[in-house]
């Protein structure tokens, strides 16, 4: 494995901060801690920048006792980790109502900062935000993002280099996060993993809210591991863990906010009355959750059906980072009726064209596994590009009008 050092990989996130800092006061960059937020604000940072961090306790200690005099003196500043004191967006938004130029505060937050209740008023037409997941393959392999605009076009490009078999599974249980790719022994990537989201619950969790049942998250988190990409019960799943339904969602909504899991709503027209309304629930990152489940390369050379939900969750991160990208306001849901035939993932951007794909982790495909797809393209017709199964091999396939095999690789070649 190559040396993983996030100054090495381009991040697509940087055009977009870098765009939105010449017309827009406040840019905030969110994402999950160590995905690589602080690294790309420094790399942005001119000279004459100031940077802090509220991982400094000192600071911290300062901006939670004066939130207003710590912004006063403050402009054309990058603020590090903003949401472990909420109080400065208030301070933000009166500084930047006094003045409106563009590119005065550059922020990173590790959390959803916005949805939390003791943010009371937001900096809606002030700021504009950028996500910034772990690494996208295509950041990995210093490529261009073109897959999402290539299927909105109806083209299905060759990728130029072929990851399948046991490359496939090795880049799937590495997943995106930088110190998960610096690590050779995948002993050590687990190790990373366990530790890493044991702090976040014991740090920011208690930061981000209130919780009574602390102890619980940790067993919350390998329940939501065995049930990802799987339609979600609230009630069931923390029954399993002696939590009731409401706190059970309450406990999600924090695990949503701290960009580890993210909910995916199912996908509806009014015209068609038998489809399930439920959504999924999927880790953002296939390392956690192999990290998770204790998947290794032999357990899943020894069981491949276990392989599914990781590939699954793998496929739908790469389309969370690419998402944003397309330029086409894509979104992402899901597609089930009450046949139980299903898409994984439907793909619609804002004037509604949609995609649809399906996620295979075998080499071969059959007829049968484009029901759900042949289901959304009827229902759908001229507004329905593409619909792909993708799969673990080197060979697209057609398998009617606008339906497709096609290798998994496609999606950053």
């Amino acid at each position: 494995m190559a040396d993983a050092s996030q100054a090495l990989f381009p991040r697509f996130a940087a055009e977009l901060v870098t765009i939105a800092l010449r017309d827009t006061p406040v840019v905030m960059v969110t994402g999950p801690r160590q995905s690589g937020k602080t690294t790309l604000v420094r790399d942005l940072i001119e000279s004459h920048r100031q940077f802090i961090t509220m991982d400094d306790e000192t600071t911290l200690a300062a901006a939670r006792s004066d939130p207003t005099g710590l912004v006063r003196g403050l402009d054309r500043t990058t603020i590090d980790e903003v949401q472990r004191v909420p109080d400065l967006l208030r301070a933000i938004k009166k500084s930047v109502d006094e003045d409106r130029r563009p590119g005065r505060f550059l922020l990173t937050g590790s959390a959803n900062i916005l949805t939390l209740p003791q943010v009371s008023e937001s900096l809606a037409g002030r700021m504009e935000i950028v996500n910034l997941l772990p690494l996208a393959q295509a950041e990995i392999r210093h490529r261009k993002p073109a897959f999402l605009r290539a299927v909105f076009a109806g083209q299905i490009r060759k990728p130029r280099q072929m990851t399948i078999g046991e490359d496939l599974v090795e880049a799937v249980l590495i997943g995106g996060y930088p110190e998960m790719l610096r690590r050779g022994d995948p002993k050590r990537r687990e190790a990373w993993a366990r530790d890493y989201v044991k702090a976040i619950v014991q740090r920011d969790v208690r930061e981000l809210a209130d919780v009574e049942k602390l102890d619980q998250m940790p067993h919350l988190f390998r329940s939501l591991a065995h049930h990802s990409g799987q339609l979600t019960n609230f009630t069931q799943l923390g029954a399993q863990i002696g939590l009731d339904d409401k706190t059970s969602r309450k406990y999600v909504g924090i695990l949503e906010h701290l960009f580890l899991v993210r909910r995916v709503e199912p996908w509806f027209r009014n015209q068609l009355k038998r489809l399930v309304k439920a959504p999924k629930l999927h880790f953002l990152d296939s390392g956690l959750l192999g990290a998770a489940l204790g998947a290794s390369t032999e357990r899943v050379a020894g069981n491949r059906s276990a392989f599914g939900s990781l590939l699954e969750t793998f496929v739908f991160s790469e389309l969370a980072k690419q998402a944003p990208l397309s330029g086409e306001g894509c979104s992402l849901y899901h597609y089930r009726d009450k046949d139980k035939d299903e898409v994984d993932f439907v793909i619609e951007t804002a004037s509604g064209a949609l995609i649809g794909i399906e996620v295979k982790a075998s080499a071969t495909v059959d007829s049968v596994d484009f029901k759900g797809l042949r289901k959304l393209a009827a229902a759908c017709g001229d507004e329905f590009k593409l619909g792909l199964v993708l799969y673990d091999s080197e060979t697209t396939v057609p398998f009617g009008s606008r339906l497709f095999a096609a290798p998994l690789s496609c999606l950053w070649g």
